[in-house]
């Protein structure tokens, strides 16, 4: 028995398609190479351009009549707290260098104290050990008369 093509209608269409389309590829290259391609594709992106800026200005006056943040409100009040974040950072580090400086005010008052503490010791015992001297040299010139 002889064998028989099955008939398959996807590699038919599939044939057509690569057939077209490899037609029509040569056709837009061809076309899309010339200047006035360039020059209505120029409109057509500043068409698009100009309707996008309509929509965005009716829709922000939409938004404003009905008393709605825009997309640009919301930007500014991010940018706000950004920088009262910030600002409130900034204080924190003053704050806690403040912190540290009293710290440090303290201990070398503290420090000062315990000096003059110490410094009033010498002075009495210099003092004590001067007068004890003092009397040792009026007994040392009695007995010496």
């Amino acid at each position: 028995m002889s064998q028989q093509k099955n008939f398959d209608p996807f590699e038919l269409w599939k044939e057509a398609y690569n057939q077209s389309e490899s037609y029509w590829s040569n056709v837009l290259d061809e076309n899309m190479k010339e200047k006035y391609f360039s020059k209505w594709m120029g409109k057509v992106l500043e068409s698009n351009l100009l309707f996008k800026k309509m929509m965005n200005q009716t829709t922000e006056g939409y938004l404003e009549q009905v008393n709605i943040p825009t997309r640009k409100d919301i930007s500014n009040v991010a940018s706000l707290v950004v920088d009262v974040d910030a600002k409130i950072d900034n204080m924190e580090d003053l704050i806690e260098e403040m912190k540290a400086n009293q710290l440090n005010e303290k201990a070398l008052k503290n420090e000062i104290k315990d000096l003059n503490n110490k410094l009033d010791q010498v002075l009495s015992l210099l003092n004590e050990k001067s007068k004890a001297s003092a009397g040792k040299e009026k007994e040392v010139v009695k007995q010496s008369k």
